[in-house]
């Protein structure tokens, strides 16, 4: 089942890209996010994906926003990629796709490529816009900061 605008989200523990365990859950956000699925680290539209987040990461966090991005790459992957990019947001690293499952992020192209979903959530957990686009990678930064500054 997806999840859609209105949903909390749910609990979830995933490495980051410094090796820290993190624990999100709806009932304990400590603000709130933009965790956005992408398919793979450093292919083409997943580097412009996370190079357009970083070149607007002051837009979020001026917003009081975290921003999460989350792929099936390990975590060596994601240092390297965050490295490479000069990331200022995490990576978590969903291995075995337990968090994709759990948001209901389904695969594209007759399942060989995963699917690439932005969501915005508020201090309470709460979906308050969703985005997916497999090719309109530009809109998801853009979409994300408009419905936060409704």
């Amino acid at each position: 089942m997806s999840l859609k605008e209105g949903d909390s989200i749910p609990s979830f523990v995933a490495t980051d890209d410094s090796w820290t365990t993190r624990s999100i859950s709806a009932s304990e956000l400590d603000g709130p996010k933009v965790i956005y699925f992408y398919p793979k680290d450093d292919t083409p539209g997943c580097t412009k994906e996370a190079c357009s987040f970083r070149d607007h990461f002051e837009d979020f966090t001026d917003l009081g926003v975290e921003v999460i991005g989350i792929s099936a790459d390990s975590v060596e992957s994601h240092k390297n990629f965050k490295a490479k990019h000069r990331l200022p947001f995490t990576l978590l690293s969903d291995e075995n796709n337990a968090v994709r499952k759990q948001f209901g992020v389904k695969t594209n192209l007759f399942g060989l490529i995963p699917g690439r979903v932005t969501y915005v959530i508020d201090k309470n957990g709460v979906i308050i816009n969703l985005f997916s686009s497999q090719l309109n990678i530009d809109k998801h930064i853009d979409e994300a900061l408009a419905s936060l500054k409704k």
